[in-house]
Formats: C-alpha cells, sequence, structure tokens
C-alpha cells in the first residue's frame, strides 16, 4: 500500500506509467517467484488499466491517438452517484485505445519483470522482512539494499563498464515506454 506523501492535483506521464508499473509489483513477484499468479493481485490490475485507459482517453496521453478525450462522461445524480460514459468513436478506435492500454500495461509489466529480476535478492529480503514485521518502512527497505550492497563481492571495474544496474536499466525501461505511449 502506497502512503499518499502529499496531496497532488497533476501528475506527469512518467509518474503514471511508474505508478502501474508499482501497482503490477505483487503480480510480477508472484510470477518471478512463483511461476504462477492468483487472485491477490485483482485490485491492483484494475486499477492500473483503469489508470492506463484515463491517460489514453481523458488525459491525452497517447502518441498513437494524440491528444484528444474519447467517451462523453454522463453524472446523473439518483439516489447516489451513477456515472455512465457515451462511447462517441468507431470501433476501429475503440480498438486502437484497447491496443494502446495493452501496450501500456505490457511495457509496464515488462519494466517491473526486469527490475524484480535484476533485484531477486532485494525482493527475496524485502519479503522476508515483511513476514517478520509485517509492516516495513522506506529507512527497513533502504537498510536493506545497503546491506545486500555491503555483502556483494566487489566486481572489477572492467567487468562492470557500460552495464547498467538493475534499479537503472528499469528506469531506462520505463522512461522509453514514457516516450512511446
Amino acid at each position: 500500500m502506497q502512503l499518499p506523501i502529499n496531496e497532488k492535483y497533476t501528475h506527469s506521464k512518467t509518474f503514471l506509467l511508474n505508478n502501474i508499473a508499482i501497482l503490477y509489483g505483487g503480480w510480477v513477484a508472484e510470477k518471478v517467484i512463483f511461476g504462477e499468479i492468483t487472485t491477490g493481485a485483482g485490485n491492483d490490475i484494475e486499477r492500473a488499466s483503469e489508470l492506463a485507459r484515463k491517460m489514453v482517453c481523458e488525459w491525452g496521453m497517447s502518441d498513437e491517438l494524440g491528444p484528444l478525450a474519447y467517451g462523453k462522461k454522463e453524472e446523473q445524480i439518483f439516489l447516489g452517484r451513477e456515472i455512465n460514459q457515451h462511447r462517441d468513436y468507431s470501433e476501429d478506435t475503440a480498438r486502437k485505445i484497447d491496443e494502446v492500454v495493452k501496450n501500456i500495461i505490457l511495457d509496464a509489466t515488462t519494466a517491473t519483470t526486469i527490475l524484480l529480476e535484476e533485484n531477486i535478492d532485494i525482493l527475496k529480503t524485502v519479503a522476508e522482512e515483511l513476514l517478520d514485521k509485517e509492516t516495513i518502512t522506506l529507512e527497513d527497505i533502504d537498510r536493506i539494499i545497503q546491506e545486500l550492497k555491503d555483502k556483494a563481492e566487489p566486481v572489477a571495474a572492467d567487468a562492470d563498464a557500460g552495464e547498467e544496474s538493475g534499479q537503472e536499466s528499469a528506469k531506462v525501461t520505463l522512461e522509453k515506454t514514457a516516450d512511446k505511449a
């Protein structure tokens, strides 16, 4: 669960793509660790899919479809709030929207998979810590990462030349995704 740091009313495309990748973290971790997925990530998948669709249909964050809004919202207040969405675009456009949304999700899951596979020791250690404590802080995660760095054997500088760390390569992957979407 992510805790709000500050209330914010606008978000960048990169921020939203990173949020989608974060929402898929548990789902990807299940695939990486257990080789199987469960229903546990259902709400995260729903939220990530909704966010990707809003990026495309409401906020114009798609190079393929342009800075347009697709679908009109109609709010009706009758014993509560009901929001209907009217589709004002063709079947071809609907397919394109679905394809762009799917690509956003696939790019996010790919980036998350790369990040978790390259940092599998951190993932396993964080999981163990969560089993012990049930809740961990950012400081706990930073400590775990530092302890694992300290334990790692030094690698020759020439063998490392030109290679990126797991976090950097995942960041690059997410930034490339932001450019494509």
